[in-house]
């Protein structure tokens, strides 16, 4: 069995997060600039075994679309047509960013490393992921 990679896709930075092998535990994995995060989700694959890519789809609270949907939807078809042998699925992403400040502040940590984007983009992806493993 093979890592589930999971991807907050944003505008500036795309945080990411993977499963263990043996789909048990969900982790952050990095925050990089949205422009190489192909690039680095190719270089990923290539070195870890992916069966499956996650990728948070922003909608709104009724279900609708928000700005960043059609961005979302843009990076899925290139996903799927960058990995045609890998499912790549989108996940509703409603609320992983406020989660992933919840959790930072419930860690402990000083204002400023909270504040840090890519912790909060990491931890975003971890809450789609789990989400989509039924974890939550």
């Amino acid at each position: 069995m093979g890592r589930i990679l999971a991807v907050d896709y944003g505008n500036k930075r795309t945080g990411l997060a993977v499963t263990d092998p043996l789909r048990i535990i969900a982790s952050p994995l990095a925050t990089v600039d949205s422009q190489q995060a192909v690039d680095w989700i190719i270089n990923y694959t290539k070195s870890e075994s992916v069966d499956r890519i996650i990728v948070g789809l922003p909608l709104s609270m009724d279900g609708s679309k928000t700005d960043a949907t059609d961005a979302a939807h843009h990076f899925i078809r290139r996903l799927r047509n960058l990995f045609p042998e890998l499912p790549v699925e989108a996940v509703d992403e409603q609320y992983t960013s406020k989660m992933a400040e919840q959790a930072l502040r419930e860690m402990g940590l000083k204002k400023k490393e909270r504040e840090k984007k890519e912790h909060i983009d990491q931890l975003a992806a971890v809450f789609i992921l789990r989400r989509y493993l039924g974890m939550e």
